[in-house]
């Protein structure tokens, strides 16, 4: 888990910087500046949207007494989107733009139900009493 923390942490502003550096040099400073600017400014308006359609649908769930399952794992999806939207860089937009389409989300929601509901399978247990006193 470390080891993956300590990737996460210097790999993703490591490739941030050099993708910055690389549009910066083709773009220049100013249009690279404006492009992360722009590109954070269309997520929040897009992550306020999706998150605003998303908690309507939450509430129309538990209203008609339904878990609202996929509704909930798109909210964590779309606030994970609108994390990486404010972390300034090109990578981190892009993922996070992509975690608010519906299309992509929709893809990466149905991986998580399927590994949310592998690791919740219920684990049989045999007890022998006999042993036991």
């Amino acid at each position: 888990m470390f080891l993956r923390l300590f990737l996460l942490f210097t790999l993703v502003p490591l490739v941030e910087l050099y993708l910055l550096i690389t549009i910066g040099t083709y773009l220049g400073a100013g249009l690279t500046i404006l492009l992360v600017l722009g590109t954070g400014m269309a997520g929040a308006y897009l992550a306020r949207l999706e998150g605003w359609r998303t908690w309507r649908k939450i509430q129309t769930e538990c209203q008609r007494g339904v878990t609202p399952a996929n509704e909930l794992i798109d909210g964590v999806l779309i606030l994970a989107a609108g994390v990486l939207l404010i972390t300034p860089g090109v990578l981190t937009d892009a993922i996070g733009l992509g975690l608010l389409f519906p299309p992509t989300r929709s893809a990466l929601k149905r991986s998580i139900r399927r590994a949310l509901e592998k690791r919740l399978q219920p684990t049989h247990i045999e007890v022998h009493f006999d042993r036991l006193s």
